[in-house]
């Protein structure tokens, strides 16, 4: 199974949703990192369910447990590793389903593959398996902080209900200030409404997480195979739910002309930058030192509290019931998912960067 990511700064993941806990573990962070215990947990408090009314109501604290890879506060060059432990699985919730296939869930794909699997809340296909992802992105962010690199993610739409303010006009800073995580107030009451109505008509609906990453330095990435932008679609198209992701203009930029499009070079004050950024911050699969922003899709979360039809194991016709603690919209608590793997795929291209010339 694909467990692991990441080059040089490469991260491990174990754990079942249900299980007694996932952890993971980070190799490849440079020793002498001070590593902010409180700042992890500050990211895991942004992922963990239960937090608002438009979320699962499981409660997981996810208090984390640094088992190795720290002293005194630093880190020591070798592996960090991570335990989440799980305090509120139900697995009763699942029995229902203990041979039945949900629909759009990896049930049926992992008992192929496998040939058995993990009922109790999907086991490793789900989406709790986040989590670790997360402790390791915040370790990331650490790293990236020392060369001023920052990220940013945000909800930008919900369903067919989407921020229509253009990038440079939000104010980033009120992300965090309402439970949908969108930065423009009014936005963001017109989507919680429409996730709470969702919830009450027992259903899901989808959305768009936007992420920007300022202070990039030029050369980030690798020729060919390796591009920046590949490895960033990449790790956003490993996250559960996504289905969709563009950078720069994306699927928009197949409207406009070259003369349109391009992104005009200029000389200002001995710093070179772009006047506009079609590119996303990313040229020839290298970053060229402008913002990086991409967009990342969620499909509608696949549990419905529905009836809906399926198979079982032995291939018969049954009914399956929605039943246990779902969320209605996954993107609130994606966001500090997107931003963790962003994080992740940065911390590996800058340790690359620095391996690739005297």
């Amino acid at each position: 199974m694909g467990n692991s990511f990441g080059k040089l700064f490469k991260i491990t993941t174990f754990g079942e949703s249900h299980g007694v806990a996932l952890g993971v573990i980070v190799e490849g962070c440079p020793a002498g990192l001070v590593i902010d215990e409180q700042k992890i947990q500050a990211e895991m408090q942004r992922r963990k369910p239960g937090q608002s009314k438009i979320t699962t109501q499981r409660k997981e604290e996810d208090a984390i447990q640094i088992l190795s890879g720290v002293f005194e506060g630093k880190s020591t060059g070798t592996p960090i590793g991570i335990l989440i432990p799980n305090a509120d699985q139900k697995s009763r919730d699942y029995s229902h389903i203990s041979d039945k296939f949900r629909p759009s869930h990896a049930d049926f794909t992992y008992f192929e593959k496998y040939g058995i699997r993990d009922y109790r809340g999907g086991g490793r296909s789900s989406a709790r398996e986040t989590a670790a992802r997360v402790a390791a992105g915040a370790i990331a962010k650490q790293l990236l902080a020392q060369y001023q690199i920052e990220i940013y993610a945000f909800v930008s739409q919900v369903g067919g209900l989407k921020l229509e303010k253009p990038l440079n006009e939000l104010d980033l800073s009120k992300t965090e200030e309402n439970i949908i995580r969108c930065p423009d107030p009014e936005t963001a009451n017109a989507m919680i409404e429409l996730i709470d109505q969702v919830r009450k008509d027992r259903d899901t609906i989808g959305g768009v997480v936007t992420c920007v990453i300022k202070n990039t330095p030029v050369g980030l990435g690798e020729p060919v195979f390796d591009k920046l932008h590949a490895e960033l679609g990449k790790a956003m198209l490993s996250i559960n739910a996504v289905k969709g992701f563009e950078f720069g203009s994306g699927f928009d930029g197949v409207s406009m002309r070259g003369s349109e499009h391009n992104d005009a070079i200029v000389n200002e004050g001995d710093k070179i930058h772009t006047t506009t950024n079609f590119s996303g911050g990313i040229q020839g699969g290298i970053s060229n030192g402008e913002d990086i922003y991409f967009r990342t899709a969620f499909k509608p979360v696949a549990t419905i509290m529905k009836d809906q039809d399926s198979i079982n194991e032995a291939g018969e016709k049954v009914t399956v019931s929605g039943k246990g603690r779902h969320d209605p919209c996954v993107v609130p608590r994606a966001v500090p998912i997107v931003e963790a793997m962003a994080a992740l795929v940065i911390a590996d291209y800058l340790l690359l960067a620095k391996s690739n010339k005297l």
